[in-house]
C-alpha cells in the first residue's frame, strides 16, 4: 500500500546480523519485530509479545540485546520511520520549521490514524473481514452492542447495516444510552449476529451479555484491541483494531472504520441492493422536510 510503506524497520540489518547468535525465544522475538516493522510502530509491548507467543519480558531482553534500554526506545524508532514514510511528512517539516508545534502535533496524529486504518486492508486482516461480513450477510436478525466509548461505534453499525435489512429482518442496537436492554436479545438465536465492540478496559456488561448471545445460539462478531480480549474467547469471528493514538485518549477511529468496511462487504455479499434503499430513505425524509434548503 502506497501510503503506508515501511517494508523494513530501522533495527532490519542489525537483527538480521545477531539473529544465529540469539537464544530461541529472542529469535521469535526478533522474527516478529522483523515481519512486522509496523506493527512494532503502532502496537504495545504487551500486544506485540501476545502475537509473536512470547513473554513481555523476551522482548524486553531483545531491545537490550540490541543495546537499547528499552522496548520503549524501540518502538520510539520504529514510530518514527513510519511517520517518515508517510505522504506529506516533508511539506510538515517546512510547518515546525516555522515554529508552531501544534500544527506538528497535528500531522502527527492524522498520520498515526492514517496508518492504523491503512493496516485494516493488509491481507490478514482482510480475510477476516470477509469472514466477520459472510456471517452478517446471511444472518436472520443482527444486533449491535457496545458501552460508553463502543457505543457510538455500534450505533453507526446499526444505521449502516440497517439498510441490508428487508422483510423480517430487524438490526437492533443494544446497550446505553439509546440502545434496548438485555431484553432485546432475549429471543435472539440461531441464525442471529451480535456485534460486539469493547475495548479495555472492558465493560462487564458488554462481555456478559455478549456470553450470554453465545450461549443462545447467537453468532457472536468481535471488533476489539487485544487478541486477549475477553471478546475473543466468546466471539466466532474478531477484527483486531488499534486503539493508541499520539495523545491522552484511546482512539476509536479504526474502529468506526472497521465498521464501515465490515458494511461494504457484506454489502458485496448480500442480496439486497443498499444503494437503492439509501436513495428511498432520503427521498421520503427530504419531502417530509427533514433536510435544510436556502431560502428562495
Amino acid at each position: 500500500m502506497g501510503y503506508f510503506r515501511m517494508e523494513k524497520g530501522p533495527l532490519a540489518e542489525l537483527l538480521v546480523e545477531r539473529f544465529e547468535n540469539m537464544p530461541p525465544q529472542l529469535r521469535i522475538a526478533a522474527r516478529f519485530v522483523l515481519d512486522h516493522p509496523k506493527d512494532v510502530a503502532l502496537m504495545s509491548m504487551r500486544e506485540q509479545a501476545n502475537q509473536a507467543g512470547v513473554s513481555h519480558s523476551t522482548m524486553m531482553r531483545l531491545a537490550r540485546w540490541l543495546g537499547l534500554e528499552g522496548y520503549e526506545d524501540m518502538r520510539s524508532l520504529y514510530a518514527r520511520a513510519l511517520r517518515e514514510t508517510i505522504a506529506g511528512e516533508p511539506a510538515r517539516q517546512g510547518i515546525e520549521q516555522r515554529g508552531d508545534p501544534r500544527y506538528s502535533t497535528a500531522g502527527v496524529v492524522a498520520d498515526t490514524l492514517a496508518a492504523q486504518i491503512s493496516s485494516l486492508g493488509e491481507y490478514g486482516n482482510a480475510m477476516q473481514f470477509t469472514a466477520a461480513a459472510d456471517l452478517l450477510a446471511k444472518s436472520r436478525n443482527l444486533f449491535g452492542l457496545g458501552s460508553r466509548a463502543a457505543y457510538p461505534v455500534a450505533n453507526h453499525f446499526v444505521h449502516i447495516m440497517s439498510f441490508l435489512a428487508g422483510g423480517d429482518r430487524k438490526v437492533t442496537l443494544v446497550g446505553e444510552m439509546g440502545g434496548q436492554g438485555l431484553d432485546a436479545l432475549r429471543d435472539a438465536g440461531r441464525g442471529d449476529v451480535l456485534l460486539a465492540v469493547g475495548m479495555s478496559p472492558y465493560e462487564r456488561t458488554t462481555i456478559d451479555m455478549a456470553r450470554q448471545s453465545a450461549r443462545q445460539g447467537v453468532r457472536v462478531v468481535a471488533i476489539t484491541d487485544s487478541s486477549v480480549s475477553p471478546l475473543v474467547r466468546i466471539a466466532q469471528e474478531t477484527i483486531i483494531v488499534p486503539v493508541n493514538s499520539q495523545s491522552f485518549f484511546r482512539s476509536m477511529a479504526p474502529a468506526f472504520a472497521a465498521v464501515e468496511i465490515l458494511a461494504a462487504v457484506a454489502a458485496a455479499h448480500s442480496e439486497t441492493n443498499a444503494a437503492e434503499r439509501v436513495k428511498q430513505l432520503e427521498e421520503q425524509l427530504a419531502f417530509y422536510g427533514i433536510y435544510w434548503e436556502p431560502p428562495r
